[in-house]
């Protein structure tokens, strides 16, 4: 297939990118990629199954819980299926259309999660600092328009991003840098002027990943000073360690998508690998470790996965 010319409006499609010199290696790294996969889907559907079943986890915080759960599962199933199909098939093209979809679904599930990291941030604050009014302010109602909430605002922010692609003429290079699609890495293959998408990418991500970060923190910091007034060390620390799971969580989420983004910014002469490796752990390391976080922090869902696993045994 010959490559567009700069005058065509979009390319018939994206070339995955690959790692030069190790293209003898894709089957084991599809291996690995597939076992996270496996095990981020099954972790994540063990975790909305178990909080279904048990009727202590109905709580707020475990139905965010729920949500995030879900948004990993679409976020990883709207990529990795794709990724393998590329190593196991060799599929490397991915059409316009279809990368504009893969690229409009990963910056708006990741801006979901990020709101929903912050609603999980607020139910730590108020079940600290104001326990009495927590059953009050969260109720189910609330958790629902919370998570509707968050899903509009993904959509809303994240929508005009491939809508800003679709006028711009593209280069001769079709070669991305990751194994999905990301908006700047698409942007940077256009033969126009890119500006209009680079502001307002550059204010999609401030407005809602930056400013979440910001009111995440502000949370802690609240909660930290309400745990310091208390009496003794061990009343502290208890208090405290409830929130000890939703800041590894935000830890996961929040430090690889920094690491991509400094990836993007400051490493265009780093080797390919490093930006296929930061981008698969991107998609998946969240993933794999939510559930693996709070199933490890949570009784009720270790109590639970053990009966299950008694059960099967049986």
């Amino acid at each position: 297939m010959p490559f567009p010319n700069s005058s065509d409006l979009s390319p018939p499609s994206f070339i995955l990118a690959s790692i030069p010199g190790l293209e003898a290696a894709h089957f084991w790294m599809s291996i690995l990629l597939c076992s996270m996969y496996i095990l981020a889907v099954t972790g994540n559907c063990v975790v909305m199954l178990i909080v279904k079943m048990e009727p202590s986890l109905h709580a707020p915080m475990y139905f965010f819980l729920c949500m995030l759960a879900a948004i990993d599962l679409a976020l990883s199933t709207s990529t990795v299926p794709r990724i393998l199909s590329f190593y196991w098939f060799d599929a490397r093209e991915i059409s316009f259309g279809a990368c504009l979809v893969q690229m409009f679904l990963i910056h708006t599930l990741s801006a979901i999660e990020s709101t929903v990291l912050l609603a999980m941030a607020v139910d730590r604050y108020v079940a600290i600092c104001h326990p009495l009014r927590h059953a009050a302010i969260l109720t189910n109602t609330t958790t629902a328009k919370i998570g509707l909430v968050a899903m509009a605002r993904g959509i809303l922010f994240f929508l005009p991003l491939p809508l800003l692609l679709l006028p711009l003429p593209f280069c001769s290079s079709r070669m991305l840098s990751h194994s999905f699609c990301l908006h700047q890495d698409v942007m940077n293959l256009a033969c126009a002027n890119t500006t209009p998408s680079v502001v307002y990418g550059l204010t999609a991500i401030l407005l809602v990943m930056g400013l979440d970060a910001v009111l995440i923190c502000l949370s802690y910091v609240l909660i930290l000073k309400a745990v310091l007034r208390l009496a003794s060390w061990k009343e502290r620390v208890k208090v405290f360690s409830t929130c000890v799971a939703h800041i590894c969580v935000v830890l996961a989420f929040y430090v690889p998508l920094i690491g991509l983004s400094v990836v993007h910014r400051f490493g265009k002469d780093l080797a390919p690998l490093v930006h296929i490796i930061m981008g698969n752990v991107y998609i998946l390391v969240p993933a794999v470790l939510n559930p693996i976080i709070y199933g490890v922090r949570t009784k009720q869902i270790q109590r639970r996965i053990l009966s299950l696993i008694h059960i099967y045994d049986r």
